[in-house]
């Protein structure tokens, strides 16, 4: 147990944080470190059908310890939700019921473009861009919402206490 700064005690939570960019073709996959500081890519799913999904899903949240799952919610810019915004939020709440883990919508505005903007200033070939932009997309979702999380706890990331949304 680790003490924060008022002296109350709470536990160090354990395991990852899974950020998925989730499209209709693919699902970018990135993990947070056991701290929680930093996101990594970890793989791109091509989608086939829920079964499937859910059944590759399950075992990277079993073999990388996952604790919380971030999901990317497609906003208009404007910050309205649309289609898209509904359907997330419908998978997001099915992946919640099936692997009973908190489960949290961030907005991936723009994670997309920027991604790509990345993969492309580092020269990444078109080929292997676009097997990369839903993975690097993931990166950016779990690493915003991560450095959100932090800033709004006011102490270190390995200090934090699981919150809901």
């Amino acid at each position: 147990m680790q003490s924060d700064t008022n002296g109350s005690e709470f536990k160090r939570p354990t395991g990852r944080v899974l950020g998925l960019d989730v499209g209709s073709k693919r699902i970018g996959v990135a993990i947070s470190d056991p701290l929680g500081i930093t996101a990594q890519g970890l793989e791109t799913i091509r989608r086939q059908n829920k079964r499937v999904d859910f059944a590759t899903l399950e075992k990277l949240i079993r073999d990388h310890e996952v604790r919380e799952i971030v999901v990317g919610l497609p906003l208009r810019l404007s910050g309205a939700e649309g289609i898209q915004s509904d359907k997330m939020r419908q998978f997001a709440a099915d992946i919640e019921d099936r692997f009973h883990l908190p489960v949290h919508l961030w907005d991936e505005r723009l994670t997309s473009a920027e991604a790509n903007r990345v993969l492309r200033e580092s020269e990444v070939s078109i080929e292997k861009r676009a097997a990369a932009v839903d993975r690097m997309a993931a990166v950016l979702i779990l690493q915003s919402w991560m450095e959100n999380r932090s800033h709004a706890c006011g102490r270190s990331p390995e200090l934090k206490e699981p919150q809901g949304d």
